[in-house]
């Protein structure tokens, strides 16, 4: 395996502009990632991805970086950087959602990047890949029914 790329494909029962916000809104994304954060949907804007576990709420702490922003159709961000450093090629990773007309809905093109430009040890590496190929396949399918939820009730 090459630990490259995570790539999902799913069709949203939406449109591309309620699939936009769910995707790059915080009021959204805490609904369907179970994380508390607040960033601008706006390239360069930065904020933080907050994990609360038990008593812990800051158990998971991961910043995040706006790099793209195009309603309806592209929404990316930069994560997983070492504390204190800004995100870049090379010390993060680079998450894509791709939202594309299909009839009355959406495909939606995930793809996370970067793995291999982090210079982990291979052991390391591919834990990490599997951990986050895990957590898509758990999000993803959520970001599909919480779309279709709001595209119901408007």
């Amino acid at each position: 395996m090459e630990y490259a790329s995570i790539e999902r494909e799913i069709h949203i029962d939406a449109p591309p502009s309620v699939v936009f916000d769910v995707v790059s809104s915080p009021e959204h994304v805490r609904e369907w990632w179970s994380v508390d954060t607040d960033f601008e949907p706006a390239p360069g804007s930065t904020g933080e991805l907050v994990w609360a576990d038990g008593d812990d709420p800051r158990a998971h702490v991961e910043q995040l970086t706006v790099v793209a922003a195009e309603p309806p159709r592209l929404f990316s961000f930069r994560w997983t950087n070492p504390a204190g450093e800004s995100a870049q090629e090379g010390n993060s990773n680079l998450v894509t959602f791709e939202l594309v007309p299909s009839g009355e809905g959406t495909l939606l093109r995930f793809r996370e990047t970067g793995f291999r430009e982090r210079g982990w040890e291979a052991a390391v590496l591919e834990q990490r890949y599997l951990d986050h190929g895990i957590g898509w396949d758990r999000f993803v399918p959520r970001i599909q029914a919480y779309a279709e939820e709001l595209a119901a009730a408007a």
